[in-house]
């Protein structure tokens, strides 16, 4: 697995913020950020509880072109979505209690390359889960949040590239 040494530190001060990051994302896993990049790729998200991984998600799965209701996957562990041919699987394994549940509810088949997928509380899965293309760790500061993004393959690193915080 590669992984950048220096994460890209991104203030989120308030949901406008939030929507820019995710809009920017959104655009660089759907493949229309670059025709070098292919649509597709893993995001981890991580973070204390109300930290803004489902919004950040939601914000994402918005700018994608998701329309309608974009349910919060905490109970259902899965929402699904496809927009233009392109899948989008938003996980949520803040109620696994054993890694291996991950494995015992066959997730592992969605994980295809050209599906963009999006996993909130990944540290629950265990080692099982294969590696990202970003890490993202949100964390509060002061009334905002912050973001601490971190590539762990090409992919991942050439969006890192292509990202451009706001002042």
């Amino acid at each position: 697995m590669m992984q950048s040494n220096t994460p890209l530190v991104w203030d989120l001060p308030d949901e406008q913020a939030t929507d820019t990051l995710a809009r920017q994302l959104a655009a660089l896993a759907c493949g229309q950020s670059s025709p070098s990049l292919a649509a597709g790729g893993r995001i981890h998200l991580r973070g204390e509880l109300g930290a803004g991984k489902t919004s950040l998600a939601r914000a994402f799965l918005r700018a994608a072109g998701v329309t309608g209701r974009i349910k919060s996957p905490s109970y259902a562990l899965l929402e699904s979505y496809n927009v233009s041919s392109l899948y989008f699987y938003h996980f949520d394994f803040y109620r696994f209690s054993d890694a291996h549940e991950w494995r015992d509810a066959g997730f592992d088949e969605l994980l295809a390359d050209q599906a963009v997928i999006l996993i909130e509380w990944p540290e629950q899965a265990g080692t099982r889960l294969p590696p990202p293309d970003l890490d993202i760790l949100l964390e509060y500061a002061g009334d905002g949040r912050r973001a601490w993004l971190r590539a762990c393959s090409e992919k991942g690193q050439l969006w890192l590239q292509h990202l451009t915080p706001s002042p």
